[in-house]
C-alpha cells in the first residue's frame, strides 16, 4: 500500500487509526495534540488517565470517540536539543513503534502528523525525511495505506535551492498564440501584423506539405513502400501493460518488489497486469519507470507508450527529469521534492 504525502487537518482523516504527537501525560496539550483531544472529545482523555503516561518514543493505543478514526495510536517525539542527544533516534521510534502497534492490530490505514515538528522545535525537512524514511521502510514489508499529513507549509522555506534552479533554468513558458486577437484593447496595427505573419507561416507550411508530397509522388515506387494499414497495426508498438510487465522480468524484479518501490497499491497493479490495454495516469507510469530505475530516454518510452511526454512548461516535469538526471530513483525522495512545489506525487 502507498505512501500519501497530503495536507490538511488530520482530526478530519477518515482512516483506522490517526497518530496524535502526545505530550508524556497524554492528558492533552497544544498543538495537534489539543486539536485530537477536542474532536475526540472528554471520553479519550479519561481514557488516556488509565494508561499511566508514555516515554519519549513510545506509543500507546485508545478508541478514537468523535474522531472519524477508529482509534487514536499516541507517540511521544523528542524535544529538539540541537541533534545531538539522540532525537533522531527517539524520532524514528515513534514511528517504528506506531506502525508496529497498528499492524498488531490488523490495522489497514494509519495517519501521521509530522511529529515533534511543531512546539518541540524538530527542524521540519529533518522531521519529515526520518518520517518518509521509517514508513518507507514499514511498506517494504508490509501492506497498509499511511498518510503523513501537515497542515500548511511554513512561508518562505523551501528545501530544495538546486532544484529550484534546475527549474527556473529549464522551464519554458507556454506559448499564447494568437495573443493580439485575444486581447480586445489591442492596437489595429499590432492585430493585422500579428495576422499577417500568422498567414505567412500558415502558407510557408502549406508550401513544403505540397511540395514534399509532390517529391513523394514522382519517388520509385520501391522506395516508397508504404505500409497497409493491416501491416502498421501489426507494427503498433506495445502496450504500457506489456512494457511494463516485460521490463519488470528483464530487471528480475518480483510483482511486489515492483508496485511497492513504486508507491503503487497491489490493486491498481492487479488492474495493470490483467488488463494489456490499460490506460494508466502520468504518475502511474511514471512511478514504474522509477521503481524500474530508467534512464531518461526509456522513461521517455514508457510514457510514450501510456500517451504521455515530458514537458518543459510543467514544474512537476522538470523536477521528475532532475531526480533522473542524477540518477536518484527514490520515489520517497521525489515525492518529499514535489510536495514542497505543491505537486502531485508518484504513484500515490
Amino acid at each position: 500500500m502507498p505512501l500519501h504525502m497530503i495536507r490538511g487537518d488530520i482530526t478530519k482523516i477518515a482512516c483506522d487509526a490517526i497518530v496524535n504527537a502526545a505530550n508524556s501525560t497524554l492528558l492533552g496539550g497544544g498543538g495537534t495534540d489539543g486539536a485530537i483531544h477536542r474532536a475526540a472529545g472528554p471520553e479519550l482523555v479519561a481514557e488516556c488517565r488509565t494508561l499511566g503516561g508514555c516515554a519519549v518514543g513510545e506509543a500507546k493505543l485508545t478508541k478514537g470517540y468523535r474522531l472519524p478514526a477508529d482509534y487514536v495510536i499516541h507517540t511521544v517525539g523528542p524535544v529538539w536539543q540541537g541533534g545531538n542527544a539522540g532525537e533522531a533516534k527517539q524520532l524514528a521510534a515513534c514511528y517504528q513503534n506506531s506502525l508496529r502497534l497498528a499492524a498488531e492490530h490488523h490495522l489497514e490505514s494509519i495517519a501521521f502528523p509530522l511529529i515533534s515538528s511543531g512546539t518541540n522545535g524538530y527542524p521540519r525537512r529533518e522531521a519529515q525525511e526520518i518520517a518518509v524514511c521509517e514508513i518507507a521502510r514499514f511498506l517494504a514489508k508490509q501492506d497498509m495505506t499511511v498518510y503523513l499529513v501537515q497542515y500548511t507549509r511554513p512561508e518562505g522555506q523551501l528545501f530544495y535551492p538546486e532544484i529550484e534552479r534546475w527549474v527556473s533554468a529549464n522551464s519554458v513558458r507556454r506559448p499564447e498564440p494568437f495573443a493580439a486577437f485575444a486581447m480586445p484593447n489591442a492596437a489595429p496595427a499590432a492585430a493585422k501584423e500579428a495576422k499577417a505573419k500568422r498567414e505567412h507561416s500558415f502558407l510557408g507550411i502549406h508550401k513544403r506539405a505540397v511540395e514534399a508530397d509532390a517529391m513523394e509522388e514522382c519517388a520509385a515506387p520501391a522506395a516508397r513502400q508504404f505500409p497497409s494499414l493491416a501491416e502498421r497495426i501489426r507494427r503498433k508498438d506495445e502496450s504500457f501493460s506489456q512494457m511494463l510487465l516485460r521490463k519488470i522480468d528483464e530487471a528480475g524484479m518480483t510483482d511486489a518488489e515492483c508496485y511497492k518501490k513504486a508507491n503503487i497499491d497491489r490493486k491498481l497493479f492487479s488492474k495493470i497486469r490483467s488488463d494489456p490495454h490499460y490506460q494508466p495516469k502520468k504518475v502511474t507510469a511514471l512511478a514504474f519507470a522509477i521503481a524500474l530505475e530508467l534512464p531518461l530516454d526509456e522513461t521517455n518510452a514508457m510514457l510514450q507508450a501510456a500517451g504521455f511526454a515530458f514537458s518543459h512548461s510543467n514544474t512537476f516535469d522538470l523536477i521528475v527529469e532532475y531526480f533522473i538526471r542524477k540518477g536518484i530513483y527514490n520515489v520517497f525522495t521525489i515525492n518529499e521534492a514535489l510536495y514542497e512545489y505543491d505537486q502531485l506525487l508518484i504513484g500515490a
